[in-house]
């Protein structure tokens, strides 16, 4: 059998005993359970002792007025609603205790027609309390539900990069038992891509925000292993990157992390002759007030938009469906010595 609900607790504070008995007896015909303090001192300490739901605090007392008690009330941890009663007709009074933390006032008048004002504002005070702390506690669930969403997808991003990477091993452990050229270097740029894929999802399971990457330190990672594929297919070009530390929304840093990889897969293959020298250039900074400006170039044979693709063609196709995630398309300048390719796109429209 449920337990019937226990009344709500109110506190009134009064100096004057006969004017508390009274206020007592107007709250408890509405099923109030009421206690009574005689100055602020003994009203603190019984607040202290908890079970308290609404204080009612009187103005005028001995040595002191509401409003020097009002602040130390609403200081106090989990502190309850207080209804400001006050005898002066001065409103800077009432003003005073709502700029205090009050939650309304009553005037005391001497008809005591201020005993039902007071039981409604009680009433009142206690359903504004009541949904106070239903939204707090909405809040709190929220918020809950939120860091625990958060972590499943840190999670999520963890078992997805290191699956990743156990897909780019076999692909390793492939290109090892192949002997034809044509096969063993699609194996190769095929791990290369894998791993553009799986540094994101590295990089989202060590993030505060999951909606975001930090671009400068996922090219830096995703270069060095670029650098490292293409040093074990034997061919060392060093990789120049110069990025500022822009925070880009996840699947635009995919795209772009896709195009690196592919722009500089073609260098390392085409860029150079056979043992020449020279080296890989990568560079992304912010172009204007919310875009980036991606570049990769080198000082090779050159390449631009006119010519036929090189291999497969594949790369080119992976690289103009990147671009168009983006929302733009990677352009070749001819007049640079060697090839140059660029991407402007727009990356900062996240809902803050």
């Amino acid at each position: 059998m449920t337990a019937a609900p226990q009344p709500a607790h109110v506190l009134y504070i009064e100096d004057d005993p006969g004017l508390g008995r009274l206020v007592r007896r107007a709250l408890e015909a509405r099923g109030y359970s009421v206690d009574l303090a005689t100055d602020g001192a003994s009203g603190l300490d019984r607040i202290l002792l908890g079970g308290i739901d609404v204080v009612a605090l009187d103005h005028h007392m001995p040595g002191h007025t509401g409003l020097d008690i009002l602040p130390r009330i609403r200081s106090l941890p989990d502190a309850p609603p207080v209804i400001y009663v006050t005898g002066s007709e001065d409103s800077r009074v009432a003003v005073a205790a709502l700029k205090a933390g009050a939650v309304d006032y009553v005037w005391k008048d001497v008809q005591g027609h201020f005993r039902d004002l007071l039981v409604e504002a009680v009433g009142t005070a206690l359903h504004q309390e009541r949904l106070r702390r239903e939204k707090e506690e909405a809040d709190l669930a929220v918020r809950e539900a939120r860091d625990r969403a958060e972590l499943l997808l840190i999670e999520v991003n963890h078992r997805v990069a290191n699956s990743l990477a156990i897909v780019a091993a076999m692909a390793r452990m492939q290109t090892s038992a192949v002997t034809d050229p044509a096969a063993r270097e699609a194996l190769q740029e095929m791990q290369a891509r894998i791993a553009a894929i799986a540094g994101i999802h590295r990089s989202l399971y060590t993030s505060d925000d999951v909606r975001v990457v930090n671009v400068a330190t996922y090219l830096g990672k995703l270069v060095e292993e670029l650098a490292e594929a293409m040093k074990e297919s034997g061919r060392e070009y060093p990789i120049r990157l110069a990025a500022e530390h822009l925070q880009v929304p996840t699947d635009k840093a995919v795209s772009v992390g896709v195009i690196v990889t592919e722009l500089v897969t073609n260098a390392y293959k085409y860029a150079y002759p056979a043992e020449a020298i020279g080296e890989i250039r990568v560079r992304i900074e912010a172009e204007g007030e919310n875009g980036a400006q991606l570049v990769v170039e080198d000082d090779g044979v050159g390449w631009v938009e006119e010519d036929a693709p090189k291999g497969t063609g594949l790369g080119t196709r992976i690289i103009k469906a990147m671009a168009a995630n983006l929302r733009s398309a990677v352009h070749f300048e001819p007049t640079h010595p060697g090839t140059r390719a660029t991407l402007a796109f727009q990356f900062q429209d996240l809902k803050t």
